[in-house]
């Protein structure tokens, strides 16, 4: 049994000296109602740097413990079983699941995983058909407004991302007409447009970003998949319209820093934001938990059709 602790929380940027790989022994008995798993994917996520502070900011993330196991988004197969819902062979998932090679759980905790949701690629589970794809597909149903048939334009920042691609197609599904993405690599541009059916990408690190999405959303912004904050996202709210509507869903850009969350505007983008009506509210996806299963059902499907690309 391998498993991966955290040894140092702290504000800044996280080193490999705040990590620890550690080999250990687990009880050779499982009692009723649990199970022995193998550990198949593991999630890596932005909010885990939440977790390494103190104060992780939220109200539903615990921070992770010094010297204890690392935990998070999580993929195994049962190989040994006492719950009488699950048996040998089961694929199983967690929010979870703790970073070891091999771990023992409680059955009740976990759920099973049906593989040909997702044609047999069951990281998928952890991604576009997991907490990734709801939070992308709720979050634009919840807090973006889109209407089909009005003629939206969405600008999706970190769009090169787990969470970021899937926003920008979802947006085109639930029916944006127009779908421009912002990320850091001049492949990455490319992808989103050739692959993701993006209609324009900008690389925030060539060029003046506030010129070239004038000239690439000329009737401004109508809704904005915020997953950077920062100056990246000033540069957006300037240019939304009246009435529009951000979704923020995730503020990379500040997470190494002493914060609130979300963190506040600069005065003068705030501004905007209260002159255009720009709603701007804090987005949780575990709060829409009871959309859950229809919603995972309807990525399946897209995913299944083709129609989103991982």
């Amino acid at each position: 049994l391998f498993d991966f602790k955290i040894i140092l929380g702290k504000n800044g940027v996280p080193v490999a000296e705040n990590f620890q790989l550690e080999q250990s022994t687990i009880a050779d008995m499982i009692q009723a109602g649990q199970v022995r798993v193998r550990t198949l994917y593991l999630s890596v996520d932005p909010y885990m740097r939440c977790r390494m502070n103190e104060d992780t900011g939220s109200d539903y993330l615990l921070p992770w413990q010094l010297s204890e196991v690392a935990d998070g988004g999580g993929i195994g197969v049962v190989e040994e079983s006492k719950h009488d819902n699950l048996a040998k062979g089961d694929f199983v998932t967690s929010f979870s699941w703790p970073w070891q090679t091999v771990a023992i759980l409680d059955g009740s905790l976990l759920q099973k995983l049906v593989p040909q949701l997702v044609n047999g690629r069951l990281s998928y589970f952890l991604g576009a058909a997991g907490i990734t794809g709801l939070t992308a597909l709720l979050g634009i149903k919840e807090k973006g407004h889109v209407t089909v048939g009005a003629n939206q334009t969405m600008v999706v920042s970190g769009a090169a991302g787990a969470c970021g691609s899937l926003a920008g197609q979802i947006g085109r599904l639930e029916g944006c007409s127009r779908v421009v993405g912002i990320a850091g690599t001049d492949e990455k541009c490319s992808i989103l447009v050739q692959e993701m059916g993006f209609d324009a990408a900008i690389n925030y690190k060539k060029g003046n970003v506030a010129e070239q999405l004038r000239e690439l959303c000329p009737g401004g912004v109508d809704v904005y998949f915020d997953n950077v904050g920062g100056d990246i996202s000033d540069t957006v709210i300037s240019q939304m319209n009246q009435n529009s509507h951000i979704i923020l869903c995730g503020q990379i850009s500040q997470y190494n820093k002493d914060v609130p969350y979300p963190p506040p505007l600069p005065p003068d983008i705030e501004k905007i934001q209260k002159g255009r009506n720009i709603t701007r509210e804090r987005f949780l996806v575990l709060n829409y938990m009871d959309k859950q299963e229809a919603s995972i059902l309807q990525l399946c499907q897209w995913i299944q059709e083709g129609k989103l690309k991982v």
